[in-house]
């Protein structure tokens, strides 16, 4: 169905706001991934440096493009601790089909963790609706009455930190982050155009690593030509897509998505 047609649904079963600002624009998420970043590294709560992007734009297309690839597109929330500093980012996302986070499905929600001893865990269950909601409510209530009864000097914090052990480690802009890409553009259908594109992305130093070309359909001087790519910094794919969009056998705008493995540290 459409987004306007799924969306209504949502609303209409409680899951989605009568205003859904939040939840379809990734806020929600972010609100929930800054609390979580704190909680894992030891950093204040730093709502203003997420990267956010909804999934309003994401088009039925680029859904079934990636499912053919072996993908599915889900809205994550990441934060992970670099060399460079701390990833905090929300957005749009291909996943493997295979992973057990791409078969999180309806009003359920996942929080996949990699801990230094204990690997990959994940924590699975409904995320929406006035049960769980009030479940949730009730909880933090508890927290809050347990925190305040509690002996000061002994107590746990509720980030898990106490204020004066806080770690001022920097939040990585987006345009540091390295992470693969999926890319769609639609090119006329002539000799030349791949290695246009091809020697491009060369030139930045990214690598295709895989890439599908649609038939052109009857009549049509348009093709869709899909692509993932390795891993690269963000920075270099912007540059990329830019002069991708200003060579003249391109039409319109080169639609971007960003692709995890999830199977590295």
């Amino acid at each position: 169905m459409s987004f306007e047609a799924a969306l209504k649904d949502a609303q209409a079963l409680g899951y989605a706001e009568a205003d859904p600002t939040f939840d379809i624009e990734g806020v929600d998420a972010a609100h929930k991934l800054t609390i979580m970043a704190s909680i894992a590294f030891g950093i204040p709560t730093r709502f203003e440096k997420a990267y956010t992007e909804g999934i309003s734009k994401l088009t039925s297309c680029d859904i079934a493009y990636a499912e053919q690839l072996g993908y599915r597109i889900k809205l994550l929330g990441i934060t992970r601790r670099t060399q460079k500093g701390i990833e905090l980012r929300v957005h749009p996302t291909l996943i493997p089909a295979k992973r057990l986070i791409a078969n999180v499905e309806g009003v359920m929600n996942a929080v996949l963790v990699k801990g230094d001893a204990v690997g990959a865990t994940m924590y699975y269950g409904a995320g929406a609706g006035s049960e769980p909601t009030a479940s949730a409510v009730v909880a933090d209530l508890v927290d809050v009455t347990r925190m305040h009864t509690a002996d000061p000097e002994h107590r746990v914090p509720h980030l898990a930190f106490q204020p004066d052990r806080l770690a001022d480690i920097e939040i990585l802009p987006i345009e540091e982050v390295e992470t693969a890409y999926y890319l769609r553009l639609r090119a006329f259908d002539k000799p030349g155009v791949l290695a246009e594109v091809t020697r491009i992305l060369a030139d930045l130093g990214i690598s295709i690593d895989a890439m599908v070309q649609k038939e052109p359909g009857e009549g049509e001087e348009l093709v869709d030509i899909i692509m993932l790519t390795h891993r690269t910094v963000e920075k270099h794919i912007i540059e990329a897509i830019s002069k991708i969009e200003a060579l003249a056998v391109i039409s319109g705008s080169v639609k971007r998505i960003r692709l995890e493995e999830l199977n590295r540290n």
